[in-house]
């Protein structure tokens, strides 16, 4: 069953009068929200409503009721976001200084002026992420699934290398660099020249040798440069070439030439591997990959998402003047992602 939200315009709390402040009841609109010329002459709630409709009313409404209905769509989800604000607002103020100096810095360049009128910010930014993800994850097909799980998930394997390093200071002149790079390189075809002509137990004991001489990885070279267990996207972007090498070659073989990386070069073997996980076990993580890749690729999921669960929940601007502002912006808010991908 739907759930209805009415958006019946904008309630105003008009405070009138100076030392002890009334509050009146609005009856017609036409009650002051200020007055001059000696009280001769006003400013309406009515004058002031029209006003803001011209200018920012819209975007108020519209923050205002996304706020509400995410609440409510994300209830089981709002400690975690939170928890997401506190950590953000806790991570700006280590960086700019503390609360004082990120408080200054919020009134500064935002129209917030208290760091919980931030946090809520962040909150709400925090559901419009997760209804962009869930409005991607709904486009996202089994088949679509399956052809990821067939082309992109393998199992883990277990690589050794032994690393080769490039000894130049970072004040080295271009030639001096250079030439410590073919150095470097050198001396692991080199190193692989040895090995290349083994096979089984006798390469393992060989590399293993060859890893503890020479390779620069302290961490690895008495392990017989062991770094275990590896998969697509796990390591850190210094290794990249050496992952993508590794699912070239089978378990006991080693790579035919050395691996370049952002490090250095590296001789690579590959001594074990498991099977895939099944299907069932990481669809999960497939549909979460799909959907930011969806994201990416559609960036006018920002709006078309919570034009979507604002229809879910029946969202009815009452105001034709700011229904027409509101139509108006969702259409040029498209043509300008639009355009912009062009």
């Amino acid at each position: 069953m739907k759930k209805k939200v009415l958006i019946l315009g904008v309630c105003m709390l008009v405070l009138t009068g100076c030392g002890e402040k009334t509050i009146p009841k609005l009856k017609d609109g036409s009650e002051a929200v200020a007055t001059y010329n000696d009280g001769k002459d006003k400013i309406s709630v009515n004058e002031l409503y029209e006003e803001m409709k011209n200018t920012y009313a819209m975007q108020a409404l519209i923050n205002l009721i996304d706020d509400k209905i995410l609440h409510i769509e994300y209830k089981d989800n709002i400690e975690e976001a939170q928890d997401y604000a506190d950590e953000t607002v806790k991570q700006l103020s280590e960086t700019y200084g503390g609360d004082e100096e990120l408080l200054k810095l919020i009134q500064q360049q935002t129209p917030y002026s208290s760091i919980d009128e931030y946090k809520d910010v962040l909150v709400l930014s925090y559901f419009e992420q997760k209804v962009q993800t869930d409005y991607a994850k709904d486009k996202i097909t089994d088949k679509e699934i399956k052809k990821y799980y067939d082309d992109e998930i393998v199992g883990d394997v277990k690589i050794s290398h032994i690393l080769f390093t490039i000894d130049a200071d970072s004040d080295a002149t271009t030639e001096e660099k250079d030439a410590a790079k073919e150095k470097a390189k050198k001396e692991a075809e080199d190193a692989l020249k040895e090995l290349k002509d083994l096979k089984g137990e006798e390469l393992t004991k060989k590399f293993s040798e060859l890893a503890k001489k020479l390779s620069d990885d302290e961490s690895t070279k008495d392990n017989g440069g062991s770094l275990g267990f590896i998969n697509k996207d796990t390591q850190s972007s210094s290794y990249k070439n050496l992952e993508v090498a590794a699912y070239e070659i089978k378990d006991g073989e080693l790579y035919k030439d050395v691996v370049e990386t952002e490090i250095g070069y590296h001789i690579l073997l590959r001594t074990e591997s498991k099977e895939k996980a099944k299907l069932e076990d990481v669809k999960d993580s497939i549909l979460e990959q799909l959907a930011a890749d969806y994201i990416n690729e559609n960036p006018d999921v920002q709006i078309k998402a919570l034009q979507d669960i604002r229809k879910k929940y029946d969202m009815n601007i009452i105001d034709d003047d700011i229904q027409k502002i509101y139509a108006t912006y969702i259409q040029n808010a498209l043509l300008q992602l639009q355009n912009s991908s062009n």
